[in-house]
C-alpha cells in the first residue's frame, strides 16, 4: 500500500471553534506575554516595536536570539512535544513542559530556568493588553493547556504565515515580517504608505498611549490572523487601515464571506471560510489583496511605486 504524503484538509487547516479552547488560549496567551517581555526587556528598539514580536518556527514559536552582555540566548515554543526551551548560548537548554499548570507557577519555572543559566532579566510581570490583568506571579486562575488545541492553534498559525508571506513578497514598499503580537495573540503583517499618520488616540487597556502611537506612527494596511474573543466568538482574519480613509467600510472586497465589522472597525474573513475553501490559499490571497487595494485606493497609495 502506498501512503499519500499530502497533509489531510484538517491536518493543514485544522477546526478551531473558540468555545472548545478558550480556557487553553486564555492561559496560553498570558504564557507567552511572559516570553515575550524577555525579548521587550532586552532587545535593542526598533520601529513600530518589531524587536518584541514572536515567529512562527516549524515547531511553535520563537524569540529569535536576543541579546545578554556578550551572551545571547533564544526561547521557544515546541508544540509538538509540547515544552518551552530556554537555549543559552553557552550551556545546556533548560526545558519547561506545557501542561496544565497555573499562569503563576509557569512564570515561576521560566524564572528559575533563567536563574540556572545565569541570566538576568526582569520584566513587568503585569499582562498587556487585557482588561484587570493579574500580575504573573498571582495569577492561579489560568492554569489550562490542552495540547491538541495548542497544536491546531499553531498550525493555523503556520498555514496563515505561509500564505502572508506569500502576500508580503508583492509589496516593494516598507513592509513588517510576518510577526506574532503576544499582546493581542494575533499573528500580522503590515505594509506602510510612506507617509506619516494622524497622531493615535490610544486608550488600549494596559498599553501605554505612547506604545500605540509609534505602532502607528504612519499609515498603513495591515492585515492578521486572531482566535477571536469579545465582539467575535470564532477565529477570524482580519484587515484594517490606520487611519481609516473615507468610504472603507462599504468598499468591495472579497470573497463574500468577508464583512466590514463596525466595532473593531475592520474587515474580517471568517477562519472557518478559509478551512472549508476548496482553495484555501486562493480564498485568503483574495481577502488580503482586495482589502489592500480597497484602502490602497481610497487613501491614494502610491501603488505603483510601492507595489510589485
Amino acid at each position: 500500500m502506498t501512503l499519500s504524503s499530502t497533509p489531510s484538509r484538517d491536518a493543514q487547516w485544522p477546526p478551531l471553534p473558540l468555545d472548545g479552547w478558550h480556557e487553553t488560549y486564555e492561559t496560553l496567551h498570558l504564557w507567552t506575554q511572559i516570553v515575550g517581555k524577555l525579548r521587550l526587556e532586552s532587545s535593542p528598539p526598533v520601529n513600530h516595536w518589531w524587536h518584541v514580536t514572536l515567529y512562527l518556527t516549524s515547531r511553535g514559536l520563537t524569540t529569535l536570539t536576543i541579546p545578554q552582555g556578550a551572551r545571547s540566548f533564544q526561547v521557544d515554543f515546541d508544540f509538538i512535544d509540547h515544552r518551552l526551551v530556554i537555549a543559552a548560548s553557552d550551556g545546556a537548554p533548560q526545558h519547561i513542559a506545557l501542561e496544565p499548570k497555573s499562569v503563576a507557577a509557569f512564570y515561576g519555572e521560566v524564572m528559575d530556568a533563567l536563574k540556572t543559566l545565569d541570566l538576568d532579566v526582569p520584566i513587568d510581570r503585569r499582562p498587556s493588553e487585557i482588561p484587570d490583568p493579574v500580575p504573573f506571579d498571582q495569577d492561579e486562575q489560568h492554569a489550562s493547556y490542552d495540547p491538541d488545541a495548542a497544536n491546531r492553534c499553531w498550525r493555523v498559525m503556520l498555514q496563515t504565515d505561509r500564505v502572508f508571506k506569500e502576500f508580503r513578497s508583492h509589496f516593494r514598499g516598507k513592509s513588517s515580517p510576518v510577526h506574532f503580537f503576544w499582546g493581542g495573540f494575533d499573528l500580522a503583517a503590515t505594509r506602510f504608505s510612506g507617509r506619516p499618520a494622524p497622531r493615535h488616540p490610544g486608550g488600549i487597556p494596559n498599553l501605554p498611549d505612547r506604545v500605540v502611537q509609534e505602532a502607528y506612527s504612519d499609515e498603513v494596511s495591515s492585515a492578521g490572523w486572531w482566535p477571536g474573543g469579545g465582539p467575535v466568538d470564532e477565529p477570524i482574519f482580519y484587515s484594517y487601515m490606520y487611519p481609516e480613509p473615507l468610504g472603507f467600510p462599504t468598499a468591495s472586497v472579497q470573497p463574500v464571506t468577508a464583512y466590514y465589522h463596525p466595532t473593531l472597525r475592520e474587515f474580517i474573513l471568517p477562519n472557518e471560510s478559509v478551512r472549508t475553501a476548496a482553495d484555501p490559499d486562493a480564498m485568503l490571497l483574495a481577502f488580503l489583496q482586495s482589502t489592500y487595494e480597497a484602502g490602497a485606493n481610497l487613501a491614494d497609495w502610491n501603488r505603483s511605486t510601492l507595489e510589485r
